[in-house]
């Protein structure tokens, strides 16, 4: 596996159960009074994210996931923390509900983000959503390890599919993408801060759709005896 600039490489992995994964981190984040717990999926663009998000919000019910790419907008790239901290992250700590429309939204696009109240779990997803500035707003925070040649494949193939670019556009898009993302990543180090990391470009054998593969290394959040497989 190739990995990012900066990237130190996790390990060794081991294979756990969604569901036994997700209870993990909600025991990590625990029961805040009055507001939900707030997991943040971090990694690189293609690195699998928002299916990790998605999946997990099955597990941590009722539950709503926030992409920062919603946030950010027609706003910047990674210039949006000051959106999340006073749009999503403050009002959640307080106990409301969110009910925000980003101020780079144009006037042709409806709707806002929505995480109405009585929820148990909000996770927001995204590059940069454990960054230091939203790091004390968060419960526990998720790095996903990711392949640095395979996540820039898939996020070109999610581009063509999604955004209807030629594949010259989406491999320039992609590059204008990563000559932000590599240098603010490299000094962000977000896995540094992270309470566990995911791998999804294992080589381990496992059922992406109900597994996850967990580093066993450098995993900070408290957990219950793993049943999962271990490999070096």
């Amino acid at each position: 596996m190739e990995l990012g600039p900066g990237e130190p490489a996790a390990g060794p992995w081991r294979v756990e159960p969604v569901e036994v994964f997700a209870r993990t981190l909600a025991e990590a984040a625990g029961n805040p009074t009055g507001r939900p717990r707030i997991i943040a999926v971090d990694g690189r663009g293609g690195g699998g994210k928002t299916a990790l998000a998605d999946r997990l919000s099955h597990h941590l019910g009722p539950a709503a996931v926030v992409h920062s790419d919603d946030v950010a907008w027609g706003h910047a790239r990674f210039g949006w923390d000051d959106l999340m901290i006073t749009g999503v992250l403050e009002p959640l700590r307080a106990g409301y509900p969110i009910h925000y429309r980003p101020p780079g939204w144009p006037p042709e696009r409806p709707g806002h983000l929505n995480a109405p109240a009585g929820l148990a779990t909000v996770l927001i997803e995204g590059v940069g959503v454990s960054r230091r500035s939203l790091a004390p707003l968060v419960d526990v925070a998720v790095w996903i390890q990711s392949d640095y040649v395979e996540a820039k494949q898939r996020g070109v193939r999610r581009d063509l599919a999604d955004l209807g670019r030629t594949p010259a556009e989406a491999d320039r898009l992609w590059d204008e993408w990563e000559a932000e993302e590599v240098p603010f990543l490299e000094e962000d180090q977000p896995w540094l801060r992270a309470h566990v990391i995911v791998g999804t470009a294992s080589s381990l054998p496992h059922d992406p759709d109900t597994e996850v593969v967990v580093a066993e290394q450098g995993q900070r959040a408290s957990q219950p005896p793993s049943t999962g497989r271990t490999v070096p």
